[in-house]
């Protein structure tokens, strides 16, 4: 049941929408939407892309991995092609870093530089949330203006006053089923803290890529007829992002799509204008992976090791590098 329970939230979510969507109205979007420009949208996906490459190899390496930029580039596509194939998001970074392990020899290093990565990245976007929230905060009217800026008081006061207490809380007294991703997560952050350039120049990087991101859904949104400030994608682009996170799609597929309208709809904008916005921004991302994969079946010279990663041989069994041995 839980295998098949997020394809099941996907696809009834897409059929609710293909169903009640008026698609005269969904047809006059996409037509407005240029070939170039939905090209050059992919282009800027690729080059954020680019950037999350140096990210993540940086973060791998601070722990003495030292991987090469074109394993990194090789591991890093794949991860982008598996986020096609697996049920979550961060299905992906346990691709990338399985093949980071068999790239260098080091499985520790591309494990917690791989969730590092990952925890940076989520960082970013809750304060690109943050800010968004309150500068976009008149943009919404009447009762949604004020129930934004309640709901952002309320989330700062809470990550001030729980986060020092979660982080001082003895790993033992965490519920047995939610110990070792914690114990992981305090491992990654003690680690980040031995590396404070590294951790921040990660976080600037991590910054420009998801600014990036927003600004394209938001040449996107235009294209098709959102006529939004750009603070509020600012705001309501990472939302949807993080709720397509959340483990209950498959790979955010749908419930991304759906948040990122229901958030746009009291700023004025049509349901029918957001979700074509999201399913074409959607779109991008599926032609990044396809090209990921590509990349990373070129780079491997024909042939992938995909068997390896996926449970032929287990992790325990990854041979390091000649280099690195």
């Amino acid at each position: 049941m839980k295998r098949w329970l997020k394809p099941a939230v996907s696809i009834g979510l897409l059929a609710a929408i293909f169903y009640f969507l008026p698609w005269h109205e969904v047809q006059a979007a996409i037509s407005r939407l240029r070939f170039t420009t939905w090209a050059l949208v992919l282009l800027g996906f690729l080059a954020g892309h680019r950037l999350g490459v140096a990210k993540w190899r940086m973060l791998v390496n601070a722990g003495r991995a030292r991987m090469k930029s074109r394993d990194a580039i090789r591991c890093y596509a794949a991860g982008l092609f598996a986020n096609l194939c697996l049920p979550t998001v961060v299905g992906g970074d346990v691709v990338r870093a399985a093949l980071a392990a068999r790239a260098t020899g080091r499985i520790e290093a591309a494990f917690f530089g791989s969730a590092a990565d990952r925890a940076i990245d989520i960082a970013a976007t809750g304060l690109l949330i943050a800010v968004g929230g309150v500068l976009s905060r008149d943009s919404f009217p009447g009762w949604a203006g004020e129930l934004l800026a309640v709901g952002l008081l309320v989330v700062a006061i809470a990550v001030l006053a729980c986060v020092p207490l979660l982080l001082r809380r003895r790993l033992n007294r965490w519920p047995k089923k939610i110990r070792r991703p914690v114990g992981r997560s305090l491992v990654v952050l003690r680690r980040m803290s031995r590396s404070p350039g590294t951790a921040v120049m990660a976080a600037m990087i991590s910054l420009a890529m998801q600014s990036g991101f927003v600004l394209l859904n938001a040449w996107i949104g235009r294209s098709v007829g959102i006529t939004v400030s750009i603070t509020v994608w600012f705001f309501v682009w990472p939302l949807a992002k993080i709720a397509g996170l959340l483990p209950i799609s498959l790979g955010g597929l749908a419930v991304r799509d759906a948040t990122l309208a229901a958030l746009l709809a009291p700023a004025g904008v049509p349901v029918t204008l957001g979700i074509v916005a999201a399913l074409i921004w959607q779109s991008v991302m599926i032609s990044g992976g396809l090209v990921g994969g590509a990349v990373w079946w070129a780079l491997s010279g024909g042939q992938t090791g995909w068997r390896d990663v996926t449970g032929t041989r287990r992790t325990g069994e990854l041979e390091p590098n000649a280099n690195h041995a």
